[in-house]
């Protein structure tokens, strides 16, 4: 399986965890991201889970760890979980600030569960060998791949077609051709699914590109109502 915009990764980590693929290649363009994943694929996820476990979550602390110049990637992958840990909404893009009263007025602590984020690291730590990890832009990867009949693929890309800001406040690497986006899809020999905020844009490229679209309930950050398009080549499993 690729994931060729992995951000959490959630889809590729659970369709190894659950045994639906042999294996997961997971890309990342935000080097950032991409060191938790380098950190896991390369054997080290313990010792970002007993960093985790010993970091006394303050604010003066975080703002130290924070302030500190990374010198590896394991530093760098534990910085970008205090981010995500810590940030309003989990957003690492610039201009994201930290949690202020947060849930149940626990500020900065309200998503800090260090136990379950070590589970979890100890967990993925078992399955590392079925994971390969790469910092690179997604369209090169997807291009690479695209003779592959065997591999499928889940493409969740920045969601900043039609004009959408959606992308731009939540990542630092947002900019990206949704029209090659779709011409590379177009021509995968393997199976994919694509989701994209409900715009115009992506209806219109769907439709010249001849995929099947389907509306789907999801629910935001703030757990508000929404919907979400996903596309396809055959969606009838969705119905």
């Amino acid at each position: 399986m690729v994931e060729p915009f992995a951000g959490g990764a959630t889809i590729g980590l659970t369709a190894i965890c659950e045994n639906l693929v042999d294996h997961a290649l997971l890309v990342e363009l935000d080097p950032d991201v991409a060191a938790v994943w380098h950190v896991l694929a390369n054997g080290d996820a313990p010792q970002l889970a007993d960093r985790i476990l010993t970091f006394d979550l303050t604010l003066d602390n975080v703002k130290i760890e924070l302030s500190k110049v990374a010198g590896s990637t394991l530093d760098t992958a534990f910085k970008t979980i205090i981010k995500n840990r810590t940030y309003h909404g989990g957003i690492l893009a610039a201009g994201a600030g930290l949690i202020q009263s947060g849930e149940a007025g626990k500020g900065i602590t309200s998503r800090w569960y260090p136990m379950t984020l070590s589970k979890r690291l100890h967990a993925l730590h078992l399955i590392r060998h079925r994971l390969t990890v790469l910092c690179e832009d997604a369209l090169g990867v997807l291009a690479a791949h695209a003779e592959d009949s065997q591999a499928i693929f889940f493409v969740d890309p920045p969601y900043t077609a039609g004009g959408k800001k959606a992308g731009k406040r939540l990542y630092n690497y947002s900019e990206l051709n949704h029209a090659l986006l779709f011409d590379v899809c177009h021509s995968l020999s393997g199976d994919f699914v694509m989701t994209y905020d409900d715009a115009a844009e992506a209806h219109d490229m769907a439709s010249s590109h001849g995929f099947d679209t389907r509306m789907i309930a999801m629910k935001n950050t703030h757990h508000a109502q929404m919907t979400e398009l996903v596309i396809g080549r055959n969606l009838a499993w969705l119905d």
